[in-house]
């Protein structure tokens, strides 16, 4: 069977579209320019993707005032100690290259202050405000202007292709290449290569309210699982608090209002039409996403809502005209669904939003596979158990552009196309086409249980109960998905097929993060156990490792190593608590 399908050859092939992706190709472009290299994307390159998406900004200390000591510490203490400190140190750092990389070569526009200076807005979970942003539509801006860029070179575009493995040499020697479905024809393309990146970003859309569009369903995460690959703090899934709740009719509903609203000032009310966010922090709306989230998660279970069963955000407080020069673009998409966001009540709900948990990667965005890199949303480590707003564009294009420029050299040192294995080839094809041998069942009704399933079990409260419910559930989705087919058995843009596909994923990664949580008995960052609610002895915090054998997710503890700083250090100065050694 594998003889038989297409094989193409290139020096990087590049999965993935994102801020990851697109600046890995850049890098990788400028450092060899006579590489072949080659992007991936399962939609259209510029069109998709969540680095599109984001509308709030990136964090950079920019300010004389700021610092990325002061960043460093933010990003260590919003992730509940539990950051790889070397890769959160390189994301604070980096970030400083990077933002003026985008602005001076790339030719963003970000917004600017009357002296000329970047303008940076309030994020929660920040001591400063250094979230730079184009207007509340800086992912669509970044993205823009990369996707022109990459247009512009000699760089490889393979848009509409699903890739379904990643193939192992068959000597076990390093990474061969991808198995990749052309979703035109339904055709399968080996494409090997002598380096390739994860860049497929994460997509947690296996709970009921997502941001990211239906399609990102956590592909590469699921496919590093199947070559064996350890993925680290699954159990951290961001539920970001402000999802649009705009009824069940609307895709709209889960879609992010983000985090300026309330660093501007904006208020959370309950169905009373009262605040409540005081009784849970002392920072009130600008609190961590964790704690905000589960505060509107259990002012939910109390039956404080709105009419579609959530919350309000309010506004208008700042004044209308103010709310429609800073937040045109939501203002906008509100009045789309019938809310008027400058002026009165819009309904939100707390929506699964990204991933922390991902591959181990190290420092130079290498994996334990030679030749196979990682970068962006499916990597793990760099926010530990919660990402902070504005940290997450930042860790797709600081650690993007490492992988350009690792992966440039370590092809001219190291590179070589290697023979696949050819078994791996034919059991994924095999697997791939199940659903063509099976009776035409309802895939979208499925993967509706699992969204209800992991919402209630799995999502921002938890218990060791509900989490062993779902386990035995997954087990029985994953079967009841094996014996339903489709209908169509022309495999030319057959979304059906693909939506099975996309479930397959979703039911794996569901499994390594209920499992992750299962084991986790203590509660830190997006991970809250309401049987474990203390968040257990930082200075010998650990982090879960899940990884997939035969068939079973198995799981491990290691601990975290506090390389920069320890629990109850600081790396800035006059803080009041002890500096750390290291800061020196």
């Amino acid at each position: 069977m594998a003889a038989a399908i297409e094989r193409l050859a290139t020096d990087v092939l590049i999965l993935g579209s994102g801020g990851a992706g697109l600046f890995a190709a850049l890098h990788a472009h400028k450092a060899a320019p006579a590489l072949d290299i080659t992007v991936a994307v399962k939609g259209l390159l510029g069109k998709c993707g969540c680095t599109r998406m984001v509308q709030g900004g990136y964090n950079v200390a920019l300010s004389p005032e700021d610092s990325v000591e002061r960043h460093f510490m933010d990003t260590i203490q919003g992730g509940s100690w539990l950051n790889h400190q070397e890769l959160a140190w390189i994301l604070v750092v980096g970030a400083v290259e990077r933002v003026l990389e985008l602005e001076n070569e790339i030719g963003c526009f970000f917004d600017r202050n009357p002296d000329g200076t970047i303008h940076q807005k309030a994020f929660a979970g920040q001591s400063f405000d250094r979230t730079v942003h184009k207007g509340d539509l800086t992912g669509i801006e970044i993205i823009g202007r990369l996707a022109e860029q990459v247009w512009a070179r000699r760089i490889g575009r393979l848009e509409e292709h699903r890739a379904v493995a990643l193939v192992p040499a068959a000597d076990r020697s390093g990474i061969a290449g991808v198995l990749m479905i052309d979703m035109r024809s339904g055709a399968f393309r080996l494409i090997q290569a002598k380096a390739v990146l994860l860049a497929t970003g994460g997509g947690p859309t296996m709970y009921r309210y997502h941001t990211p569009s239906g399609e990102k369903t956590c592909d590469g995460m699921a496919m590093a699982l199947r070559l064996g690959l350890g993925l680290r703090d699954m159990e951290m899934v961001q539920f970001h608090p402000t999802g649009l709740l705009a009824g069940p009719e609307t895709r709209m509903t889960g879609t992010v209002l983000e985090e300026g609203l309330r660093g501007a000032g904006g208020y959370l009310l309950g169905g009373d039409r009262e605040r409540f966010m005081h009784r849970y922090d002392s920072r009130g709306e600008r609190a961590t996403r964790d704690i905000v989230s589960r505060a509107m998660f259990e002012e939910m279970r109390r039956g404080n809502v709105t009419p579609n069963g959530g919350l309000y955000v309010q506004m208008g407080h700042l004044g209308p005209e103010t709310v429609r020069r800073l937040f045109k673009g939501m203002v906008d998409r509100c009045a789309d669904c019938g809310f008027d966001l400058a002026g009165g009540l819009v309904e939100v709900v707390p929506t699964a939003h990204y991933m922390m948990g991902g591959v181990i990667f190290a420092a130079d965005t290498s994996t334990a596979v030679p030749g196979l890199f990682a970068a962006g949303e499916d990597t793990g480590g760099v926010h530990g158990a919660n990402r902070l707003g504005g940290n997450g564009v930042a860790n797709s294009t600081v650690f993007g552009g490492i992988a350009g420029d690792v992966m440039a050299p370590w092809v001219a040192r190291e590179g070589r196309i290697r023979d696949p294995d050819e078994t791996v080839i034919d059991e994924t094809i095999e697997r791939c086409l199940v659903p063509f041998r099976r009776p035409a069942g309802d895939a979208n009704a499925l993967r509706d249980r699992l969204a209800e399933l992991m919402w209630e079990e799995v999502g921002i409260s938890r218990t060791a109960a509900g989490i062993r419910r779902a386990l035995a559930r997954l087990d029985g989705l994953a079967e009841e998905l094996g014996r339903t087919g489709v209908a169509e058995a022309e495999r030319a843009f057959n979304l059906t097929w693909h939506d099975w596909l996309n479930l397959e994923s979703l039911i794996l990664v569901s499994r390594a993060i209920a499992t992750a949580a299962l084991a986790r008995e203590n509660s830190r960052g997006a991970h809250y156990r309401e049987d474990f609610p203390q968040p257990g002895d930082l200075a010998t915090s650990a982090y879960t490792v899940v990884s997939l054998r035969d068939g079973r997710i198995e799981v491990e503890a290691q601990p975290v190593a506090f390389t920069r700083v320890r629990p109850g250090e600081t790396l800035v100065a006059g803080a009041g608590v002890p500096r750390a050694a290291a800061a020196s």
